[in-house]
This record gives C-alpha cells, sequence and structure tokens, in this order.
C-alpha cells in the first residue's frame, strides 16, 4: 500500500490504463477485461485489474490534471513496478482538420509546466511517446474505422484557460490537441525508463465549439481503449 493506493503487492499489473475519470476506469475494466476485481478505492480513485487476451492489464483512474496523475503515476512505477503507462482520456481538437470523434497519439506534449518542472530548472525538458507504443498504437488504429492524427498535443495545467492568444500560436504551430496529463506522464515515465503513450479521443473543438454527446462517447471511447490494450502487447 501507498498513500494514495490501496493496492497489495501484486495487485497491480505491469501494464497500466490510466484514464483521468474512475468511473470511466470502472466503465473500460467492465467491458474490456476478464475477471476484472476492484484493487484500489482510495480517495475514490478507482483501480481494477484483470486480462485482455491473457493478459494481465490494471485500469486505474489518474485523477484530473499533472499534479494529480503525477502522484499516481510515480506510485505505480516506485512502489508496484509499473512497466508500460498508457493515458486513455479526452482531449479538444486545436486544427481544422482534428474533428470530434477522432483519436489523436501524442508524439510529443508541449506545456507551460508541470510537476517535474523544479527538475529541469532553466532547461525546456521535451516530454515525448515511447516510440515502439507510438508505432503499435498508430498500427492498431489503421485497422479501426476511425481517423487518427499522429502529432504533438498541449497539456494545460487549467481547465478554464484564459490565454486566447497562447492557444492561437499552438495552433499556428500544428499542435493537433489540448488536454491536461501527458506531459507529466511521459516525464515521469523517462525517469524511470518505463515506457509511456497518450491515446486522446476528441471530445470537443475549440475553433467549432462542437462538443460530442454524452450518449456517443461510449462506443467512441471505446475505440481508444482497444488500441491501447493492443499497442500494449503488440
Amino acid at each position: 500500500m501507498t498513500v494514495h493506493i490501496g493496492a497489495k503487492p501484486g495487485d497491480i499489473a505491469e501494464t497500466v490504463l490510466m484514464p483521468g475519470d474512475p468511473y470511466r476506469a470502472k466503465w473500460a475494466a467492465e467491458t474490456f477485461l476478464e475477471n476484472a476485481v476492484c484493487v484500489n478505492e482510495v480517495r475514490g480513485m478507482l483501480g481494477f485489474t484483470g486480462s485482455w487476451k491473457g493478459n494481465r492489464v490494471t485500469i486505474h483512474g489518474s485523477g484530473m490534471g499533472m499534479p494529480s496523475l503525477s502522484i499516481y503515476t510515480n506510485e505505480l512505477i516506485r512502489d508496484y513496478g509499473a512497466q508500460t503507462l498508457i493515458r486513455i482520456g479526452s482531449a479538444g481538437g486545436m486544427q481544422d482538420d482534428v474533428k470530434v470523434r477522432d483519436i489523436v497519439l501524442a508524439m510529443t506534449a508541449s506545456t507551460l509546466s508541470t510537476p517535474s518542472s523544479g527538475i529541469f530548472r532553466e532547461l525546456n525538458y521535451a516530454p515525448c511517446a515511447n516510440y515502439e507504443l507510438l508505432s503499435a498504437a498508430a498500427k492498431a488504429a489503421a485497422t479501426r474505422d476511425v481517423d487518427t492524427h499522429v502529432g504533438g498535443i498541449y497539456s494545460s495545467d487549467v481547465f478554464y484557460d484564459e490565454r486566447p492568444d497562447l492557444v492561437e500560436q499552438l495552433a499556428r504551430h500544428g499542435t493537433l490537441a489540448v488536454e491536461m496529463e501527458a506531459a507529466e506522464l511521459y516525464t515521469v515515465a523517462a525517469r524511470f525508463g518505463r515506457r509511456a503513450l497518450a491515446i486522446l479521443t476528441i471530445s470537443d473543438h475549440l475553433k467549432t465549439g462542437e462538443a460530442l454527446p454524452s450518449d456517443q462517447r461510449e462506443k467512441s471511447f471505446g475505440d481508444m481503449v482497444e488500441i491501447a490494450l493492443e499497442a500494449a502487447f503488440a
């Protein structure tokens, strides 16, 4: 057990999928895993371990934002031996060709700051995905009827952003989407020599204002979970 995770030794698999919402972790575990068992519910942050095609998998919530994700990522790696960590979450589209329901594979994640920024001091560290996972996810996505984009994203440290000038410049420089966790996930994974990737479903669009209705999210998010599982065990 750790301060934030009540799982016993051996309860957490080496492969961990991390949605922000703990109830999405519950849905994904019940939908895609066999014999899923709840292994954590400390502070309401649910985690489940089961199997997918004979491979042990944990699906564990990360909470919203980089500080929350940093806590769970550090403990999952340091105390439970997680080797592969894949964020499965929603994002806001920033390019005209990135549509609602599309999937984004985050090759890099730009950010103003992360909980790890103090380590680097004046250095602008460039968080990036594990290439092996990224390549496997791209191949898995290519077999599905879903438009997929690979490139850079922006990990914001605020939800209600009041920097339209920054969004404009990010979009101008080809940033595909905005979310709130991937940059810290990539940084922590690199620190410990682990594999990490963020697979994101576009749930809304910053330019058009379009948003995915709640009753249509489940199927779109399902594609993302299956791509993550296939990439993890490719």
